[in-house]
């Protein structure tokens, strides 16, 4: 426990004597799932606190956590939500500088508190530790605080059990005829509500979230149709997250129904609400009678909006927007419209997945998966100059642990998922961190989880020091699975016999990263670990001049040689074998596994191709997602490309990194950017560039002209 909390935690009576679940468990453990109560899911609890302010302090500072999640207010006025999702070992409370919602005399704070119940990759629910803690400092003294004299009452107006994507979320149908209007004001009659219960066994364990809260703000449309009377089509121009919001009137009982999606069907005129990624956004409104304002609780990724119904008295159109602050945004420009496009659409998709943790998308799932992060954590950090969120991240991964000590891939959340290849990422993710922040103490911090990976695989391995029989983690390599090139290894889960390339190169890649770790910390690294690795991999898997999938097949894919290429695998005497082979095959692979493959080639010299796989115009490009209408970088190349694809999706982003960091050439020399790296392979075409990003030593700002012979790079 950070601090020393006068408040208690309170709850719903029906929560207060209900013993915790126990949920985590290693994804394939033979285990009963635990039971819970089907009426005590999907829970919103309004809860209300008169108070007294004398003179107005001059700081006034609110502290407030809830499970899952609150939105509060003051004087009737949205002050923030949260917290982001953690486990209970390791729990977030928000603090808020509150004097400007005061007024002296009576106030009144009112807190949604909504515990969603069920089993997902979104928050730590479905385990009964619903409930809410919240105090209030007045000039640094405490003034009020939870207790059983807090009051709350049930929202009503939910009235369905029915969710969508991947048990992800309910969907929202509202009766406004049993809202409960006005409940954030002062002079609401709360008088028949009941008292709050003291949960009787917390343990919930409280530490000031380290990132955050998030940016929630108010867009207007970008154009609204009425196709009829009764009929509206509203675009917001770009993929968001976030929830519509719009004010009717009509008759008790008249509907109206809401549709939201990420692209509209073929006539144009109608959104495809049963949307590609699993997600199926329709709701229906009831009206009360008078003016009724739709405030939705939770959020989905939508662009498009439709609006039917029984009532013409349909206006203030709008989406509510949430995602994590941005402050300093990068800059890009060329002279090539192309890359800027690519820019722009891969800047949103990691702008809007990034909500209190690093999303793989802001719909199906709603879930931080490690692999992904290799991608997205750094281009958020590129384009917002903030590693908060990254730092957060890499700490809730080593939280894991706890239920594995060769770590979950989706972190955190109440469901259980392991893939080794994203567990093997961790040490070379901590290393990328501390390279851009300098944070010798987080790494520090962190190092013997890194650690604890590498000794947990170490159980698999032969005699030679490959890995092999890694049954207990997914062996995923790339996904879908119509993106492994025909990679010859059966990968189902729990059924990965033998010794294949991927997974030992990222074991490799492990060894590789913490040896480098160990010298920044003065440790003695284990040089000879990772050595003898290397010659087994290459002795197991390259013959005739190519990297084979595993040790029983001829079969050379794209991901066994690409991956070789990245992790410094292929004999210096090989690459004029394996690299045309690479070239060769092109982008026979995910979007996510692309990363892997400029980067290796960059490493080889082969900066000009890197720029063509960048800006290259057939089915499996960047530019196919802009041809087929995204404004945020899809989970694959096309619509059509994957049976459930998002249109909203960071693990695609990479263009920002290869531009940075192999077309134009710029890295750290130095952890915490003290020194910089320039080694450039501009392409004619591009003859004029700016580009300006957040470093931890400041910002960079960078310049190039090719006809005006002229370069300019400064830390402003």
């Amino acid at each position: 426990m950070e601090k020393n909390w006068h408040a208690k935690w309170i709850c719903d009576r029906q929560f207060a004597e209900l013993e915790p679940l126990a949920l985590f468990h290693k994804e394939l453990a033979a285990v009963e799932a635990p039971v819970h109560r089907e009426d005590l899911k999907n829970r919103h609890m309004l809860v209300r606190k008169r108070f007294t302010v004398g003179r107005l302090p001059v700081r006034a500072e609110l502290h407030i956590s809830a499970d899952d999640y609150y939105k509060v207010y003051i004087n009737g006025k949205f002050v923030g939500q949260g917290p982001a999702p953690a486990y209970h070992t390791h729990y977030y409370y928000n603090a808020y500088p509150v004097a400007d919602f005061l007024h002296e005399g009576e106030n009144i704070i009112a807190v949604h508190v909504y515990y969603q119940g069920l089993v997902n990759r979104v928050w730590n629910s479905g385990d009964y530790r619903q409930g809410l803690i919240a105090e209030l400092f007045l000039d640094g003294a405490p003034a009020l605080w939870t207790d059983d004299t807090w009051r709350y009452a049930q929202a009503a107006e939910f009235y369905a059990m029915e969710t969508t994507g991947y048990q992800t979320q309910f969907l929202e149908h509202i009766d406004f005829r049993k809202a409960r209007k006005g409940w954030r004001e002062l002079d609401f009659d709360d008088t028949g509500w009941d008292t709050a219960a003291v949960r009787r066994a917390d343990d919930h364990q409280l530490f000031l979230q380290e990132a955050p809260p998030l940016d929630v703000y108010r867009i207007a449309p970008q154009r609204v149709e009425q196709l009829s009377q009764r009929h509206w089509l509203i675009d917001f121009g770009h993929e968001l997250t976030g929830r519509l919001t719009l004010t009717a009137k009509g008759a008790p009982g008249q509907k109206l129904i809401i549709r939201c999606g990420e692209e509209l069907q073929p006539d144009g005129k109608s959104v495809r609400y049963e949307m590609r990624c699993g997600c199926t956004y329709e709701e229906t409104l009831i009206l009360s009678g008078g003016t009724d304002v739709l405030e939705q609780y939770d959020y989905k990724g939508f662009r498009y909006a439709e609006v039917l119904s029984d009532t013409p008295h349909v206006w203030d159109i709008g989406a509510v927007v949430r995602h994590y602050p941005i402050r300093k945004a990068a800059v890009f420009q060329s002279f090539v419209p192309l890359l800027n496009e690519i820019w722009e659409l891969c800047k949103n998709g990691v702008q809007y997945g990034s909500q209190e943790a690093f999303l793989d998308c802001p719909t199906r799932e709603k879930g931080q998966y490690l692999g992904d992060m290799t991608i997205t954590a750094q281009v958020h950090g590129y384009i917002s100059g903030d590693l908060r969120l990254y730092k957060k991240a890499l700490r809730e991964f080593a939280r894991s642990a706890a239920v594995c000590p060769g770590l979950l891939c989706c972190a955190p959340g109440s469901f259980m998922q392991e893939i080794a290849d994203f567990s093997l990422l961790y040490p070379q993710q901590l290393l990328t961190y501390y390279w851009h922040s300098g944070d010798l103490e987080l790494l520090r911090e962190l190092y013997p989880y890194a650690a604890g990976v590498a000794a947990y695989f170490r159980q698999y391995e032969r005699e030679d020091g490959l890995l092999a029989d890694v049954l207990e983690k997914w062996n995923i390599v790339d996904w879908p699975e119509n993106a492994r090139d025909g990679y010859d290894f059966d990968l189902s889960v729990g059924k990965s016999h033998g010794c294949h390339n991927v997974l030992n190169a990222f074991y490799y890649g492990a060894l590789a990263a913490l040896d480098r770790i160990r010298e920044q910390l003065g440790l003695a690294p284990e040089k000879e670990r990772a050595a003898r690795l290397k010659e087994a991999y290459i002795r197991a898997f390259f013959r005739d001049g190519l990297f084979r999938d595993s040790e029983t097949t001829e079969h050379a894919s794209l991901h066994s040689n690409a991956i070789a290429l990245y992790f410094d695998l292929v004999p210096p005497d090989q690459k004029q074998q394996v690299v045309p082979f690479i070239k060769e095959k092109g982008m026979r692979c995910s979007v996510y596994f692309a990363y892997y493959l400029m980067k290796g080639l960059a490493k080889a010299g082969e900066h000009a191709y890197v720029y063509q796989l960048l800006t290259d115009r057939g089915p499996q490009s960047w530019h196919n997602m802009l041809a087929e209408g995204g404004t945020a970088c899809f989970e694959a190349w096309g619509k059509e490309q994957k049976w459930n694809t998002s249109l909203c999706h960071p693990w695609a982003s990479s263009p920002v990194l290869i531009l940075i960091e192999d077309i134009i050439g710029l890295t750290p020399a130095q952890p915490g950017w003290r020194e910089w790296v320039y080694r450039p392979h501009i392409p004619a075409e591009l003859e004029e560039i700016t580009l300006q990003f957040c470093t931890a030593a400041g910002v960079l700002h960078y310049e190039f002209n090719r006809a005006a012979q002229k370069l300019e790079i400064k830390l402003l």
